[in-house]
């Protein structure tokens, strides 16, 4: 990848505590929902031009598992060939 280009911003909403609202959605289907509603918003992108997915995960060891970004990139339904990868960073 020569250059990083942000196409839109989408996130997951907040209620994922226990007794949220989200509380029994898995966090690999809000991921794969974020992915999906990008590709809505940008319709002139093939899901094949993605050179890569980052995303950001505080606790990826977790529930989440532990290639989280390449979970949701193949429940969105990304091309086997989109590479992903999760990243993490802490305050300290």
């Amino acid at each position: 990848m020569k250059e990083a280009v942000i196409v839109s911003a989408v996130r997951t909403p907040v209620g994922k505590a226990k007794r949220g609202g989200l509380a029994t959605v898995r966090p690999d289907e809000m991921g794969a929902a974020v992915i999906k509603e990008l590709l809505n918003r940008t319709p002139n992108l093939e899901p094949a031009q993605i050179e890569d997915i980052v995303l950001g995960c505080a606790f990826p060891e977790g529930e989440q598992g532990m290639n989280f970004a390449r979970t949701i990139s193949i429940r969105a339904g990304l091309p086997d060939s989109v590479p992903a990868e999760t990243i993490n960073r802490y305050c300290s």
